[in-house]
């Protein structure tokens, strides 16, 4: 059984077609890699499987479930998280503050509007595993706002990892990185244990082809190239609409 497997999906607005029938089938384990020009579709993509966006056609299932009309909080019990390109998070709080907010959506103790996070043993035990994976255990207390940009990167990854995901959607992790600091959270990322299956948007091809078992490439919205490393490389698709040569 598939861990995630995408079938004609479609998405416009108005004229304008994003997704066009793009179909895709990822195995337990793997490490998904999805590329394409600015403007392929590769976001606009996750919301659909995440929820965020509904499709104007096509299906989306998890390990087998049929979850295309699931509203986000359904899929997120399920097993799937995701980040996200542009990172928002709360500045005023503390590292585990954060991460700790990101397990409560999943906590029966989300009913409770007056709930002591701090109290709630089991979030704060969780929270501070969730960070040591990431290498920010050590700065649990720190407030988010002085934090460096890359090690914010690394608390989001953390806020989808404390959520025990099966299936973790990653939209260009590496983004905005130093050299220094996408060193770090390509570590973090390849200690991710194999049964947390992995799809990933990435820009930088150095770092993210290093991560990838099979890659996808996307142009207009459509699946133009798709196997393993050397044949998406090699593809001269690749090359005239990926890396422009």
């Amino acid at each position: 059984m598939s861990a995630l497997t995408v079938r004609g999906l479609r998405k416009s607005f108005g004229g304008l077609h994003v997704t066009r029938d793009v179909n895709l089938n990822v195995e337990p384990g793997e490490r998904r890699l999805i590329i394409g020009p600015n403007g392929a579709g590769k976001t606009t993509l996750f919301n659909q499987i995440t929820g965020e966006i509904t499709p104007n056609a096509g299906s989306i299932h998890l390990f087998g479930q049929d979850i295309t009309q699931a509203p986000t909080r359904r899929r997120a019990h399920l097993g799937m998280a995701r980040t996200y390109q542009i990172i928002t998070l709360f500045g005023r709080n503390t590292i585990i503050h954060n991460v700790m907010l990101a397990l409560l959506g999943l906590s029966q103790a989300r009913w409770n509007p007056i709930t002591n996070l701090r109290r709630e043993r089991h979030l704060v035990e969780r929270g501070r595993e969730a960070l040591d994976q990431v290498g920010l255990g050590h700065i649990a207390e720190r407030p988010l706002s002085e934090t460096s940009y890359g090690e914010r990167r690394r608390v989001e990854i953390a806020m989808a990892l404390v959520q025990k995901p099966k299936v973790l959607l990653l939209d260009e992790p590496f983004a905005g990185l130093s050299i220094d600091e996408r060193q770090d959270v390509h570590r973090c990322l390849m200690a991710i244990p194999r049964d947390v299956t992995m799809v990933m948007i990435e820009h930088n091809m150095d770092v993210a082809l290093e991560f990838a078992d099979r890659i996808t490439l996307l142009h207009f919205g459509q699946v133009i190239v798709e196997g393993t490393r050397s044949q998406v490389v090699e593809d001269p698709r690749t090359r005239e609409v990926y890396l422009g040569d």
